[in-house]
């Protein structure tokens, strides 16, 4: 593969990634809103009914039941960190896919910060949790963290 084939590549998985962030921090936006104005009783009933019921399974399995416990919480009224977490998540998130589209170049080193640390918090989260999204969506960020690196030194290397 030549250095242009290369670099075209990078570009392709940059873009892709960009365009996950950017779904990823809109989604988290809006569920943070939906979150503040659904009561808790009713996530706790989707979750159950839905989720656990259609899309993974009998009520009595694993994944299922993990669901249904998770949005105990949401039914007892403590929700104020998810909806602070989810908000500003996803605001800096949409900040950093806005930043690296328009190519600012101090924006990379600290997206990669920035994405290194949701990192670590997921996987702090994810240990003292059992859940099995967190790690799952920390592999991806890890490989949106790659992405941007090859990104910014590709920039770097032609302003030279």
């Amino acid at each position: 593969m030549s250095a242009r084939q290369r670099a075209d590549l990078t570009e392709r998985l940059f873009t892709l990634a960009l365009l996950i962030k950017g779904i990823d921090g809109a989604i988290e936006l809006i569920g943070a809103v939906v979150l503040l104005l659904v009561s808790g009783a009713a996530v706790h009933r989707l979750v159950g009914e839905v989720l656990a019921h259609d899309l993974l399974g009998p009520p009595s399995g694993s994944l299922a039941r993990h669901f249904v416990a998770s949005t105990a919480e949401f039914a007892s009224g403590n929700r104020a960190f998810a909806v602070l977490y989810l908000a500003l998540h996803g605001i800096v998130k949409l900040a950093l896919v806005a930043a690296l589209l328009r190519r600012w170049l101090p924006a990379y080193p600290i997206a990669v910060v920035v994405l290194g640390a949701f990192v670590g918090y997921e996987i702090f989260r994810a240990t003292q949790t059992g859940s099995v999204v967190l790690p799952f969506l920390a592999a991806i960020d890890v490989a949106i963290i790659v992405v941007i690196i090859r990104e910014y030194l590709l920039l770097r290397a032609r302003e030279r």
